[in-house]
């Protein structure tokens, strides 16, 4: 079983007296830096000027510098920045001024997993990677409750790693719900194929299959679209807060019974080979070379194949039934 920590295990004070670097004030950057000021620690933030992010960061009550100010001033320096930039950022502005003692802290292991940014050996190196965007962080926060999290250790310089980011993870919030204890490559890896093979990739590919199968058939697209992407949130809702067998018992027998006959012919044998393949690829840091060779060479093939993904059918008619619906609208 694995470790979890609470409130209880994570000492703030830790953290008094220190600096927090907070390099990027996306939606994670601004939802943590926000919970770490409320919870009586001092932030700096980076963030590009001209940004809409900069602006946000002003608006908050922060005064944003560079990465290699607030690296400078940071005694913890988190890096939130987009996975793809995070080696770019860390070379040429922030690791010359991480100093013996330091600590660098990440909310995803990636650069670190398959050695994009190689960090000295004299300081910490951790994670904290709440399991929820940014927004729900804080959210959660102001509520007096909080959002599970990661922690691990990948380097421990000081001796003192671990109760570091256990007490950060104390300033966002995710003691209050527990903090799990994991590893880099293990949240990486397990991150990565989530994305891949069920919430995104497969998910994405299970829609479009189901879509393009009823329109085959003749049924009107406006009726399919309902069927297997609109309902889909209904499903996933109940399967977030009851789990699968609670889905099962909160959706007609029918459905029920659909399930367990039927689904099995969706993800045969062959699906969970694919699956195993595709883990093995992220293992091997194959993606990972894959992914970083496209940014290199400007996204050719992202760019190509998410044009052509938007002009899927299930896009233009989502669209316009969405139009039908105002209460989803932001």
């Amino acid at each position: 079983m694995a470790k979890i920590y609470y409130d209880k295990d994570a000492d703030l004070n830790l953290l008094k007296g220190k600096k927090i670097a907070v390099i990027g004030y996306g939606i994670q950057g601004r939802g943590q830096s926000l919970n770490l000021r409320d919870s009586g620690l001092d932030v700096i933030v980076s963030e590009l000027p001209g940004t809409k992010n900069f602006e946000q960061a002003k608006a908050d009550g922060f005064n944003p510098v560079s990465a290699k100010e607030a690296s400078a001033q940071g005694d913890i320096v988190q890096i939130l920045t987009e996975d793809h930039v995070q080696a770019k950022v860390y070379k040429e502005q922030i690791a010359e001024n991480m100093k013996k003692g330091k600590a660098l802290l990440f909310s995803h292991g990636f650069n670190i997993r398959f050695k994009q940014i190689k960090p000295s050996k004299k300081i910490d190196v951790i994670m904290v990677a709440p399991k929820g965007p940014g927004a729900l962080v804080r959210r959660m926060y102001e509520e007096g409750k909080g959002v599970p999290c990661l922690v691990a250790v990948y380097q421990d310089a000081t001796g003192n790693a671990k109760n570091i980011a256990l007490a950060y993870a104390k300033g966002i919030g995710g003691t209050r719900a527990g903090v799990i204890e994991t590893t880099f490559d293990e949240e990486t890896e397990t991150d990565l194929f989530g994305e891949q093979a069920v919430l995104c990739g497969g998910v994405s590919e299970l829609i479009k299959a189901g879509f393009d199968t009823l329109i085959d058939a003749g049924y009107q697209s406006e009726i399919a679209y309902f069927e297997v992407l609109h309902e889909l949130k209904l499903i996933t809702d109940l399967i977030q807060q009851y789990g699968i067998s609670g889905m099962r018992c909160r959706v007609s027998n029918t459905a029920c019974y659909g399930d367990i006959t039927r689904g099995k012919k969706i993800i045969t044998e062959k699906t969970r080979k694919v699956m195993q393949k595709m883990l093995k690829e992220i293992k091997s840091g194959k993606f990972a070379r894959e992914w970083i060779r496209e940014n290199e060479a400007g996204r050719p093939n992202y760019k190509a194949i998410l044009e052509k993904e938007c002009g899927h059918k299930i896009e233009k008619v989502g669209a316009e039934l969405r139009k039908m619906m105002p209460w989803m609208e932001k």
